[in-house]
């Protein structure tokens, strides 16, 4: 067993809107104690999957200044994985279930997203209440509030501190901007089955509504007044930035390099949730060494779901998606299920440089990603992230918490399953 060392913090904030939430932090302490029963009764059937003797994997620990060397998709050397999807039959996880420890918190943070913009601008009211409203599984926020508590545990606090629950707020502010911005970009007329917020109402209201959120979510992070996770969010937004940059030079690079692929998909997915899960950890005042395992827990879930949605583009329909089918592909970002298709079929390179020139190009490409093993091998990609995330959690407490962060990288493998 490890042991660790449990610090207490305090809080000082400035009121803002975001002082509604206050008005619903004690009620969480009544349900939380029920809702860890109730969720443990309902995942056991579940937890057959993960070998969770603490003897089997200590968590590793990586610099965060250096990503490029933080993507290997190999589980480290003589420890065995603790997934194994092919052998173990179970359940399927319901996400109701896997966030109900956290219901009271995400209930109050989607009361209070609507009015993180304020009613200065209505054009900017309407904006954010189309992308809020348009729901989303807020998954963001959730791992925030889960780590939290996973992590308060072990410094000894009873009530999550008000820094978690604006940190929560932030990420899924920032997540939202990127959001926009990445629709205008990416020309989609669709997100969530809804219209985009650029569709609506031009490029110019949309580019303004983003710019705004990364500036109200840049006001109140450092209003919170802790430079580790002011440095920590800011590098986020800057990776936003570089990942964008990085697919534009990449589009229709039939040479793309997986390391290339991951290095991208880190900056835009998984620095956020690695940010996410990593700040939730140091509010709770825990060691050093927890923080940095929870960063690697978010940084290798963030891969393993950008891993998962991209071989998603390729399986689910359009209703299913909520967008085109194959919309990364015919837009020249090429994702792991083409990187790898493209090492066995030259046929897919001509296809995919002609830009799909030629009628039924696209389809054709989708089929060839397809039937060369693409598919098969990116799952195995995602598995392999998803394995370097539970090894992550060992260091954690046996508790619901930290069961459902395991389910939260199982339910991910699951949408492939």
């Amino acid at each position: 067993m490890m042991s660790m060392t449990c610090h207490n913090l305090d809080f000082g904030f400035t009121k803002t809107v975001f002082d509604l939430y206050a008005c619903g932090c004690s009620s969480n302490a009544s349900f939380c104690r029920s809702s860890v029963r109730n969720y443990a009764k309902s995942s056991s059937s579940s937890r057959k999957l993960v070998d969770r003797r603490r003897g089997i994997a200590l968590c590793r620990v990586s610099s965060t200044n250096t990503p490029a060397t933080l993507l290997s998709g190999k589980v480290a050397q003589g420890v065995p994985p603790l997934l194994d999807l092919k052998k173990e039959s179970r359940r399927p996880i319901s996400l109701k279930n896997l966030f109900e420890l956290v219901a009271d918190d995400l209930q109050t943070l989607n009361q209070n997203l609507q009015s993180i913009v304020g009613a200065e601008n209505p054009v900017l009211m309407s904006a954010a209440e189309q992308i809020f409203g348009a729901g989303g599984k807020r998954m963001r926020p959730a791992l925030v509030f889960l780590v939290s508590r996973a992590t308060a545990e072990l410094a000894g606090l009873k009530e999550l501190t008000m820094e978690h629950r604006r940190l929560a707020e932030i990420i899924e502010m920032i997540h939202t901007a990127s959001l926009i911005h990445d629709d205008v970009l990416d020309d989609s007329n669709m997100r969530r089955g809804q219209e985009t917020v650029h569709q609506m109402y031009g490029t110019r209201v949309a580019v303004l509504a983003g710019d705004f959120m990364f500036a109200q979510s840049s006001w109140y992070l450092a209003n919170l007044e802790n430079l580790e996770v002011i440095k920590l969010i800011s590098q986020v937004i800057k990776d936003f930035a570089s990942g964008e940059i990085k697919q534009a030079s990449s589009l229709f690079d039939c040479d793309l390099k997986l390391e290339e692929y991951l290095l991208k998909s880190y900056y835009k997915t998984a620095s956020l949730i690695a940010a996410s899960t990593k700040g939730a950890a140091v509010f709770s005042g825990v060691d050093s060494t927890v923080t940095q395992k929870m960063y690697e827990y978010g940084k290798n879930l963030g891969l393993a779901f950008q891993v998962v949605d991209d071989v998603l583009d390729f399986t689910q329909s359009a209703e299913q998606l909520g967008k085109p089918a194959g919309s990364d592909l015919v837009n020249g970002n090429l994702t792991a299920p083409v990187i790898f298709a493209l090492e066995k079929e030259p046929k897919l390179r001509d296809i995919i440089e002609s830009e799909f020139s030629e009628p039924g190009s696209l389809n054709e490409a989708i089929e060839l990603v397809k039937s060369c093993g693409g598919i098969e091998r990116a799952q195995e990609l995602a598995k392999e992230k998803a394995d370097l995330a539970i090894q992550n959690l060992q260091c954690l407490p046996e508790s619901a918490f930290r069961l459902a962060l395991e389910d939260m990288v199982l339910y991910n493998l699951e949408r492939i399953d």
